[in-house]
Protein backbone atom coordinates (compact mmCIF):
# COMPACT_ATOMS: atom_id res chain seq x y z
CA UNK A 1 0.00 0.00 0.00
CA UNK A 2 1.54 3.59 -0.91
CA UNK A 3 0.11 6.88 0.22
CA UNK A 4 -1.67 8.27 -4.03
CA UNK A 5 -2.84 12.00 -4.56
CA UNK A 6 -6.84 12.09 -5.98
CA UNK A 7 -8.75 9.66 -7.76
CA UNK A 8 -7.54 6.74 -10.11
CA UNK A 9 -6.54 7.69 -13.29
CA UNK A 10 -7.93 4.55 -14.29
CA UNK A 11 -11.23 3.70 -13.08
CA UNK A 12 -11.77 0.19 -14.53
CA UNK A 13 -12.93 -2.71 -12.13
CA UNK A 14 -13.52 -0.17 -9.30
CA UNK A 15 -17.74 0.31 -8.23
CA UNK A 16 -19.39 2.91 -9.35
CA UNK A 17 -20.36 4.40 -6.06
CA UNK A 18 -16.33 4.54 -5.47
CA UNK A 19 -15.53 6.18 -8.63
CA UNK A 20 -18.91 9.03 -7.88
CA UNK A 21 -17.22 9.28 -4.64
CA UNK A 22 -14.29 10.57 -6.59
CA UNK A 23 -16.07 13.02 -8.62
CA UNK A 24 -17.74 14.20 -5.69
CA UNK A 25 -14.86 15.64 -3.73
CA UNK A 26 -13.54 16.48 -7.48
CA UNK A 27 -16.35 18.69 -8.10
CA UNK A 28 -16.08 20.14 -4.52
CA UNK A 29 -11.77 21.09 -5.28
CA UNK A 30 -11.33 18.65 -2.36
CA UNK A 31 -7.37 17.91 -2.05
CA UNK A 32 -7.05 14.41 -0.78
CA UNK A 33 -4.87 11.24 -1.01
CA UNK A 34 -5.71 7.81 -1.00
CA UNK A 35 -4.30 4.25 -0.41
CA UNK A 36 -6.25 1.34 -2.62
CA UNK A 37 -6.04 -2.04 -0.30
CA UNK A 38 -7.74 -4.41 -2.50
CA UNK A 39 -6.51 -7.54 -1.16
CA UNK A 40 -6.85 -5.99 3.03
CA UNK A 41 -10.58 -4.86 3.03
CA UNK A 42 -10.82 -2.60 6.27
CA UNK A 43 -13.41 -4.76 7.93
CA UNK A 44 -11.91 -4.22 10.93
CA UNK A 45 -10.33 -1.94 13.40
CA UNK A 46 -7.02 -4.04 13.45
CA UNK A 47 -7.29 -3.55 9.92
CA UNK A 48 -7.99 0.21 9.45
CA UNK A 49 -4.63 0.68 12.07
CA UNK A 50 -2.45 -0.72 8.87
CA UNK A 51 -4.56 1.91 6.72
CA UNK A 52 -4.03 5.02 9.75
CA UNK A 53 -0.05 4.62 9.20
CA UNK A 54 -0.25 4.59 5.20
CA UNK A 55 -2.55 7.65 5.87
CA UNK A 56 -1.01 9.08 8.53
CA UNK A 57 -4.26 9.72 10.29
CA UNK A 58 -6.75 7.89 11.99
CA UNK A 59 -9.98 6.75 10.64
CA UNK A 60 -13.06 6.79 12.07
CA UNK A 61 -15.85 4.58 13.76
CA UNK A 62 -18.74 5.21 11.16
CA UNK A 63 -21.82 3.51 13.09
CA UNK A 64 -24.83 3.41 11.43
CA UNK A 65 -27.86 3.17 13.89
CA UNK A 66 -31.75 3.70 14.25
CA UNK A 67 -34.33 3.99 16.85
CA UNK A 68 -36.04 1.10 17.93
CA UNK A 69 -39.20 1.98 15.92
CA UNK A 70 -36.68 1.90 12.92
CA UNK A 71 -37.99 5.42 11.74
CA UNK A 72 -34.90 7.42 12.80
CA UNK A 73 -31.47 7.08 11.15
CA UNK A 74 -28.02 8.01 12.46
CA UNK A 75 -24.75 7.82 11.21
CA UNK A 76 -22.34 8.13 14.07
CA UNK A 77 -18.67 9.44 13.35
CA UNK A 78 -16.54 8.86 15.93
CA UNK A 79 -12.67 8.15 16.74
CA UNK A 80 -12.20 4.87 16.13
CA UNK A 81 -10.33 3.94 19.04
CA UNK A 82 -13.00 5.57 21.74
CA UNK A 83 -15.79 2.87 22.96
CA UNK A 84 -19.34 3.06 21.78
CA UNK A 85 -22.01 3.03 24.72
CA UNK A 86 -25.57 2.88 23.63
CA UNK A 87 -27.19 4.83 26.28
CA UNK A 88 -24.73 7.83 26.64
CA UNK A 89 -25.53 8.58 22.77
CA UNK A 90 -29.55 7.92 22.98
CA UNK A 91 -29.20 10.59 26.28
CA UNK A 92 -27.68 13.06 23.99
CA UNK A 93 -29.74 12.43 20.97
CA UNK A 94 -33.14 12.20 22.80
CA UNK A 95 -34.28 9.52 21.49
CA UNK A 96 -35.22 5.81 22.41
CA UNK A 97 -32.84 3.12 23.00
CA UNK A 98 -30.30 2.78 19.63
CA UNK A 99 -29.28 -0.17 17.79
CA UNK A 100 -27.53 -0.88 14.68
CA UNK A 101 -29.64 -0.88 11.57
CA UNK A 102 -30.49 -3.27 9.36
CA UNK A 103 -28.05 -4.01 5.75
CA UNK A 104 -31.15 -3.36 3.82
CA UNK A 105 -31.29 0.46 5.31
CA UNK A 106 -27.80 0.90 4.43
CA UNK A 107 -28.22 -0.24 1.01
CA UNK A 108 -31.28 1.77 0.66
CA UNK A 109 -30.03 5.19 2.00
CA UNK A 110 -26.45 5.71 1.67
CA UNK A 111 -25.61 2.71 -0.84
CA UNK A 112 -22.79 0.89 0.78
CA UNK A 113 -22.64 -2.28 2.26
CA UNK A 114 -21.64 -2.59 6.03
CA UNK A 115 -18.21 -2.16 6.48
CA UNK A 116 -17.71 0.46 3.82
CA UNK A 117 -19.86 3.30 5.51
CA UNK A 118 -18.59 6.49 5.33
CA UNK A 119 -19.55 9.94 6.22
CA UNK A 120 -19.21 10.66 1.77
CA UNK A 121 -22.40 7.95 2.03
CA UNK A 122 -24.50 10.41 2.91
CA UNK A 123 -23.88 12.00 -0.66
CA UNK A 124 -26.32 9.02 -1.81
CA UNK A 125 -29.11 9.88 0.71
CA UNK A 126 -31.05 12.06 -1.51
CA UNK A 127 -34.18 11.98 0.99
CA UNK A 128 -31.66 12.90 4.06
CA UNK A 129 -33.17 10.10 5.42
CA UNK A 130 -29.87 9.67 7.73
CA UNK A 131 -28.81 12.04 10.43
CA UNK A 132 -24.86 12.93 10.82
CA UNK A 133 -23.99 12.68 13.94
CA UNK A 134 -20.50 13.35 15.22
CA UNK A 135 -18.30 13.68 18.61
CA UNK A 136 -16.58 16.68 19.07
CA UNK A 137 -13.44 14.68 19.16
CA UNK A 138 -12.97 14.21 15.69
CA UNK A 139 -13.11 17.94 15.18
CA UNK A 140 -9.36 18.30 17.15
CA UNK A 141 -8.19 16.11 14.72
CA UNK A 142 -6.97 17.94 11.44
CA UNK A 143 -7.10 15.22 8.86
CA UNK A 144 -10.17 13.13 8.20
CA UNK A 145 -9.95 9.73 7.09
CA UNK A 146 -12.33 7.55 5.59
CA UNK A 147 -13.60 5.23 3.12
CA UNK A 148 -14.60 6.32 -0.71
CA UNK A 149 -17.81 4.20 -0.07
CA UNK A 150 -16.12 0.92 -0.57
CA UNK A 151 -13.74 -0.69 1.70
CA UNK A 152 -10.66 -1.47 -0.04
CA UNK A 153 -9.65 2.07 -0.67
CA UNK A 154 -9.13 4.67 1.85
CA UNK A 155 -8.91 8.77 2.28
CA UNK A 156 -7.64 11.52 4.29
CA UNK A 157 -8.50 15.19 3.62
CA UNK A 158 -8.71 18.25 6.11
CA UNK A 159 -11.52 18.14 8.58
CA UNK A 160 -12.35 21.72 7.95
CA UNK A 161 -13.02 20.74 4.29
CA UNK A 162 -15.46 17.95 5.47
CA UNK A 163 -17.16 20.48 7.92
CA UNK A 164 -17.48 23.52 5.87
CA UNK A 165 -17.00 22.15 2.11
CA UNK A 166 -18.32 18.92 1.85
CA UNK A 167 -21.24 18.27 4.69
CA UNK A 168 -22.79 21.88 3.27
CA UNK A 169 -22.56 20.42 0.06
CA UNK A 170 -24.73 17.84 0.52
CA UNK A 171 -27.15 20.01 2.49
CA UNK A 172 -26.37 18.29 5.77
CA UNK A 173 -26.11 20.42 9.24
CA UNK A 174 -24.45 17.70 11.54
CA UNK A 175 -25.44 16.76 15.03
CA UNK A 176 -22.50 17.30 17.48
CA UNK A 177 -22.23 15.00 20.61
CA UNK A 178 -19.24 14.69 23.15
CA UNK A 179 -18.85 11.09 24.08
CA UNK A 180 -16.75 10.09 26.76
CA UNK A 181 -17.13 5.96 25.87
CA UNK A 182 -17.83 5.38 29.97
Amino acid sequence: MKLLKGAPENTEGREEREVRTYAFLDSLHIAYERTDHPDMPATSMEVCAVVDQILNVRICKNLFLCNRQETDFYLLIMPGDKPFRTKELSKQLNTSRLSFAKEEYMEQFLDVHPGSVSVLALMNDKNHRVKAVIDEDVLKEEMFGCHPCVNTSSLRFRTSDLINVILPAMNITPVYVKLTGE
